[in-house]
């Protein structure tokens, strides 16, 4: 893989989800098109989601449905579900199997494949910066839908995660706040600390951080 980067091995996502939401600042999702083509995006912005007790989390007090059941999978399966009637949201299965928790992908800075991600995103010009800026529309920009939901990111082809780093003034950037739009879930969960950000790339998407103009 180019730059030394490697696909992340499941003992990485072997760990709960508030662990793994920030460990994943820096590292690369990658998806390749049937037709061949590289798509790759850094991710900047993640949300963790841990699990039953979470009102936040669809498997909230052991809900166990046909949806959902990705993220009773092995740790790196991919959790993918539509919302809004217009969004799909890629997560990232982690913790063991049966432990239902996921990191949400909210934002990642375009890498590869830019031209195919502006095809996908649609008619509209936007900032290269703004393709895969919120969760829908990253999924949108790596061509991603609920059909992917239950893919295992360590051994498909298809779509998975490779390492990465910050530099160290992102790390000094990286923010913790509240999840974004959440509010129907309740104290304490609206208040958690459950998100993180690298507060200095135009690719976050979520309110509470300083970005720079687009």
């Amino acid at each position: 893989m180019p730059g030394g980067q490697r696909k992340l091995a499941r003992r990485f996502y072997s760990t709960d989800a508030a662990t793994l939401a920030p460990r994943l600042l820096g590292c690369v999702v990658v998806r390749i098109l049937p037709d061949g083509t590289r798509l790759a995006a850094r991710i900047v912005e993640t949300e963790a989601y841990v699990g039953v007790q979470d009102r936040a989390c669809h498997t909230f007090a052991s809900r166990r449905t046909p949806r959902v059941e990705p993220m009773y999978g092995p740790p790196g399966t991919a959790y993918i579900y539509f919302t809004y009637g217009m969004h799909h949201l890629l997560n990232v299965v982690c913790g063991a199997v049966d432990e239902p928790v996921a990191v949400l992908l909210r934002a990642a800075e375009p890498l590869d494949g830019l031209d195919q991600m502006r095809e996908h995103r649609g008619p509209r010009p936007v900032p290269d910066h703004h393709l895969a800026r919120g969760p829908g529309c990253l999924a949108k920009a790596l061509a991603l839908d609920v059909s992917f939901s239950g893919l295992d990111l360590v051994n498909d082809p298809r779509l998975w995660l490779q390492s990465g780093r910050l530099t160290a003034t992102e790390a000094a950037a990286v923010v913790n706040t509240p999840r974004v739009g959440i509010d129907s879930a309740g104290s304490p969960w609206t208040g958690a600390l459950l998100r993180w950000a690298v507060a200095t790339s135009q690719s976050v998407s979520g309110p509470s951080v300083r970005t720079r103009s687009s």
